[in-house]
């Protein structure tokens, strides 16, 4: 079973009395272990798309499933809950907390879920991105590819199935970028998770297992390698 369905799927926004078409018709499935780049120019839908994905927003029509899960219907909590277990996110912007150690912005989302063993797990996620020594570091003590490390490490935290990435590498110059890069494609082996990433960059999609090109809401066209 895909961790991630798309069937079918369309989302329509209202803006100024007149209807926009983001996505029309998109059907797309990643699997475990599969490392999925979304290539287009702005506009096209990447972002839509992620946050249909990741249970941020719903489709206009259509059916989203996250590991078999239908995101239609879903009220707020049932939203939280199926991301809070299910998904992790990483930005450009990094979105740490900067009053926060990096340790404590990786075992967050567990003390937000009540979990026990949040700073056990934060200091292994640490260790997972290389960072272990680094943990009572502020953010603004950190460069940008640590931070985005620390990202990644508090998205990874609660070992979600699907984690996406909205331009991962776009604050970052290209060899930390490539070095961000390479961290997310052993992790999406190592953790088996589907992994899908919006960008800009066709060098950066290079990495990826598969390239779904996305056109005025469309797909295009899906180059599995």
């Amino acid at each position: 079973m895909a961790i991630l369905s798309l069937q079918s799927v369309s989302k329509n926004y209202l803006t100024d009395g007149q209807t926009i078409q983001a996505l029309s018709g998109v059907t797309l499935e990643v699997q475990a272990g599969e490392f999925v780049a979304l290539v287009g120019r702005s506009g096209c839908g990447k972002s839509t798309l992620l946050n249909l994905a990741g249970a941020m927003d719903f489709p206009t029509r259509g059916i989203v499933l996250i590991d078999g899960v239908s995101t239609a219907g879903l009220d707020d909590a049932g939203q939280t809950k199926l991301r809070r277990e299910k998904v992790g996110f990483v930005f450009q912007s990094f979105q740490l907390l900067h009053t926060l150690t990096a340790l404590e912005n990786v075992e967050l989302p567990l003390l937000l879920a009540g979990d026990g063993g949040a700073r056990q797990e934060a200091r292994e996620r640490l260790r997972w991105v290389e960072l272990d020594r680094l943990g009572e570091r502020f953010p603004h003590q950190l460069s940008g590819g640590q931070m985005q490390r620390v990202a990644i490490a508090r998205a990874l935290v609660h070992s979600p199935k699907l984690l996406l990435a909205d331009e991962p590498t776009g604050n970052l110059d290209t060899t930390t970028g490539s070095l961000i890069l390479e961290l997310l494609q052993r992790l999406t082996r190592e953790r088996q998770t589907a992994t899908i990433m919006a960008t800009h960059s066709l060098e950066a999609a290079e990495i990826c297992d598969t390239l779904v090109r996305l056109r005025d809401g469309h797909i295009e066209e899906i180059t599995r390698r």
